[in-house]
């Protein structure tokens, strides 16, 4: 291919004026540009540098900025410039040098001529620009940030983006005719429901300020949308996006505080909601299924502000009340992410709640679906066989196409290919089931997981844990991934989980489970949990677990019998 260049020039009237003159192709072709001040960006494409420039020059939003980068190919067409535009927009993002001024325009995921030669070409723009200053980190460390993963400037997949045009396209209605709604969308683990709603609450935040006069939607997925009529009905609405897991929620909380337009106080937890003065006007809800239900909480203040906020919201601790319900008495629209199979503990929402919430809306006609697998690169089928083998229905091997998944019996080694996978790659880490106590959160030199010789400990963080210093040398449990993604996840599978070959059965031993908000009986409600009920959430772990690895997964499995069965299915 022809190589490109990147030209630079001081982004005023003066400067762009005689730059305009020097070439047709700064007039007449299509080109990507990023202008950028001390600390904020804006990356765009056109097919007319001569006007564009014009129109930013007299942005007032854009006035702070001061060089203008404009990369230039002869071969670049529209399709590409689209491409590359979405491309560098994703990895300033994840990069957080600067601040990224984009509206969420958002384009799918398009296939076009020759788009992997394209993309290795975006990859030498990208050095470039590095080399120029524009970016601190190298193309892999950006990748594999939560900055990037949890941004809202994605290229969404098709079901993705039909979502939330029908979804925003409802809302609106809605708000016109003032008719309150629910909405859910399910996906099975990797689908990106939880980048559903961060985009979905970006994409509400840019309409609901739109200029028309400075922002440039025609080439937008979602530009029927950002016209002054809806602008109008967004006005002075609350919006805020729920998230129940702590540590997901500040991982949240950090890329919102990097993108104009949104505020860490939008991510909320749900004490948050049932606390605040006044209502909220669309709740977005991430992982609906990890809302509680009365139970006994992690601490004897959340116990009191559960009652205080039934009292609050209800008139009386009615202890039938759940976190569901909070959210929707404390907001006209609500949107739940959820995917009932990644339920893990007691004290979540109970399945009969979930399937409820899901056929009231489904009456509704307001249940979307997604099924484009974006973090497994095995694709869905992998996340369904993984299911199977943990409900001991699999009936045959299966291989997946450029995953590698891998089966050991030692951990140890193990181990050791965890390291080695993620100095080529990064993201690589252990994971297991809580079926060892946490020995090391009191005495630090103690060690928590000890098998063949290989000794380890539990994460000594609790809050973005994968990406703290010496994760690589520690376990991972479900609280500190769940909602997360890896590059490679080796998987232990303790004690907890077991196989008997008499009755083809998989049951658990509650003697080597350790969790015990995983295990409590509900005292309030009276309910005591079955060995089969456990069986459940336990299972749910190992199949959250097994698919956070978007590379591949290896396994090692502590009971003897249940090694034996899981063998054949996951041997290369």
């Amino acid at each position: 291919m022809t190589p490109f260049r990147v030209e630079q020039l001081p982004f005023e009237d003066p400067s762009v004026k005689q730059w305009l003159l020097l070439d047709k192709r700064h007039t007449n072709w299509p080109v990507v540009y990023a202008i950028n001040g001390t600390n904020q960006v804006y990356v765009g494409e056109t097919l007319s540098a001569a006007s564009r420039m014009n129109q930013h020059l007299a942005s007032e939003q854009k006035r702070a900025l001061q060089t203008v980068r404009v990369v230039i190919d002869e071969t670049f067409n529209k399709s590409v410039c689209l491409d590359l535009e979405s491309y560098l927009i994703r990895l300033f993002a994840g990069d957080g040098k600067y601040q990224v001024l984009n509206a969420n325009a958002g384009i799918t995921d398009r296939d076009y001529y020759a788009r992997e030669d394209y993309q290795e070409t975006f990859r030498e723009v990208f050095e470039e620009l590095r080399r120029q200053g524009l970016f601190n980190g190298h193309i892999k460390d950006i990748e594999n940030s939560d900055l990037f993963k949890l941004s809202p400037f994605k290229a969404l997949t098709e079901d993705q983006a039909a979502a939330i045009a029908d979804i925003v396209e409802g809302l609106l209605e809605d708000l016109a005719s003032g008719v309150g709604s629910s909405i859910v969308i399910q996906g099975d683990p990797g689908t990106g429901k939880t980048i559903v709603g961060i985009f979905l609450i970006k994409l509400l935040r840019d309409i609901q300020s739109i200029d028309l006069h400075d922002e440039f939607y025609s080439e937008s997925l979602f530009s029927e949308f950002f016209l002054p009529d809806h602008a109008e009905l967004l006005q002075g609405l609350r919006i805020g996006l729920v998230v129940p897991q702590q540590s997901l929620r500040d991982s949240i909380r950090k890329v919102f505080a990097r993108t104009p337009k949104l505020s860490p106080s939008m991510v909320l937890t749900p004490y948050d909601v049932g606390l605040s003065d006044g209502d909220y006007d669309i709740l977005i809800v991430d992982e609906t299924h990890r809302l509680n239900q009365r139970a006994n909480q992690s601490s004897g203040m959340k116990n009191r502000q559960f009652a205080e906020i039934n009292r609050r919201l209800f008139g009386a601790d009615d202890l039938s009340k759940t976190q569901l319900d909070w959210i929707k008495a404390k907001s006209t629209h609500q949107v739940f992410l959820l995917d009932a199979a990644q339920s893990v503990r007691p004290a979540d929402l109970p399945e009969a709640t979930v399937n409820a919430l899901i056929s009231s809306a489904n009456a509704a006609e307001r249940v979307y679906r997604l099924r484009s697998q974006m973090r497994v690169q095995a694709g869905g089928d992998y996340v369904q066989y993984v299911r199977d083998l943990l409900n001991g229905t699999a009936e045959a091997h299966r291989t997946f196409d450029d995953y590698d998944l891998r089966f050991f019996d030692n951990l140890g080694a193990m181990r050791d290919e965890i390291r080695v996978r993620d100095s080529e790659c990064g993201l690589a880490r252990l994971v297991a089931g809580y079926a060892w106590p946490w020995a090391s959160k009191n005495g630090k030199a103690a060690y928590d997981i000890a098998i063949d010789g290989c000794s380890l400990r539990w994460n000594r963080v609790e809050t973005d844990w994968i990406n703290s210093k010496g994760s690589l040398n520690e376990v991972g449990s479900i609280h500190t991934v769940q909602g997360y993604d890896l590059n490679y996840a080796g998987v232990i599978i303790g004690g907890d989980l077991r196989y008997d070959p008499l009755t083809e059965r998989l049951f658990i031993d509650r003697s080597s489970y350790f969790d015990k908000k995983g295990m409590e009986n509900n005292r309030q409600l009276g309910i005591t949990y079955s060995d089969d009920d456990l069986l459940r959430y336990i299972t749910n772990v190992y199949a959250v677990l097994m698919t956070r690895g978007m590379k591949g997964t290896y396994v090692y499995v502590v009971d003897p019998a249940l090694r034996e069965y899981l063998a054949p299915f996951l041997s290369p």
